[in-house]
């Protein structure tokens, strides 16, 4: 199967550059994976999709401001740096851009007390940065620090926190699980007294959700790994939802990615932890997840050949153009779908 497969054209002004103000106003598309189906209707209705007994899946990660902005301490050349996982205490991984000023051993000068350098090149779009500082490393993140929001959203955020799930928890992501977004704490609520469990895991969003498909042959592409975590507790919760015959809905192709991950022939999951460089595209056989809320996603990214795993790629790509036409709201802060 080809990269091209996976592509369609988006009117750029369909790509949507700040959140609504209320995060359950935006819109839903729900699409029958059966039949190619689609409904049109809106987030805070998403209720009426779910059933007593299922379970939602939603990953708690928290987005870091891991974007910072330097200059080389010899040349004075203007760096940033994309921090995308931390190795240990003070060495993180770490996207450079631009990437060709920076060697081994360069350092990178982010404020008088705060500068990075680097140790190593592996190759695949990151780097391995070693952190020098005076102070508390998180509070001069937070200080010097910005939020990532992907370059196609060229506005300012006004307020950090609309990057955010209203259940964000551990901090550690690159980017937000943006399928998350829509949700308040209202609707999750509401979802509890309906009979709808709630089930926590955490992937920490780094490179290889967002790294561009640069082969033709998808089988070819090679995902980034990133870390996870899934407790005895929040595995129960799936596992209890599964063997009753609830359908496990995750909440974001990352949370989606951590469940098939963890998870046996069987369609039960083990709790644990690690790195999952788990690639699914169309012929991938789900083995835990039933249905997905999602967002609309880049042309030949790994994230809509996902959906078109579980959906069809066919009926994803109608359901595209039918949004387009419809004038939905594309990527990060866009719409949602709902693949049932």
């Amino acid at each position: 199967m080809k990269t091209s497969d996976f592509y369609y054209g988006l009117p750029k002004g369909l790509i949507a550059q700040t959140p609504l103000s209320n995060r359950a106003d935006s819109r839903l598309l729900v699409l029958n994976k059966t039949t190619g189906g689609i409904t049109h209707d809106r987030f805070y209705n998403i209720l009426d999709y779910l059933k007593k007994g299922d379970c939602l899946v939603i990953n708690d990660t928290k987005v870091i401001p891991a974007r910072l902005f330097g200059v080389k301490d010899k040349t004075g050349a203007k760096i940033e740096a994309f921090l995308l996982r931390r190795l240990d205490d003070d060495r993180w991984e770490a996207a450079l851009r631009p990437g060709k000023r920076v060697k081994d051993g360069d350092r990178i000068i982010f404020a008088e007390k705060f500068s990075a350098a680097q140790e190593a090149d592996p190759g695949g779009g990151a780097r391995v940065l070693r952190f020098e500082y005076i102070g508390d490393f998180n509070a001069l993140l937070n200080a010097y620090g910005d939020m990532p929001l992907p370059r196609y959203i060229t506005r300012k955020l006004a307020d950090k926190d609309r990057y955010q799930t209203v259940y964000a928890e551990h901090a550690g992501s690159a980017a937000a699980p943006t399928a998350g977004l829509h949700f308040t704490a209202g609707i999750l609520a509401a979802a509890a007294a309906k009979g709808v469990s709630t089930a926590r895991v955490t992937l920490h969003v780094g490179l290889g959700t967002f790294r561009p498909v640069k082969c033709e042959n998808i089988e070819e592409h090679q995902m980034h790994s990133e870390y996870y975590t899934v407790d005895e507790t929040q595995a129960e919760i799936i596992n209890g939802a599964k063997r009753n015959g609830g359908r496990i809905i995750a909440v974001g192709t990352t949370s989606c990615r951590t469940l098939e991950a963890r998870a046996g022939e069987n369609g039960l999951i083990a709790p644990g932890a690690g790195f999952t460089d788990i690639f699914i595209y169309p012929g991938y056989t789900f083995k835990v997840t039933d249905a997905l809320i999602t967002n609309f996603h880049l042309p030949e990214s790994t994230l809509i050949m996902l959906v078109s795993a579980l959906a069809g790629r066919d009926s994803v790509l109608n359901a595209y153009r039918r949004a387009i036409d419809e004038g939905y709201r594309f990527y990060s802060f866009g719409d949602a779908m709902l693949v049932v």
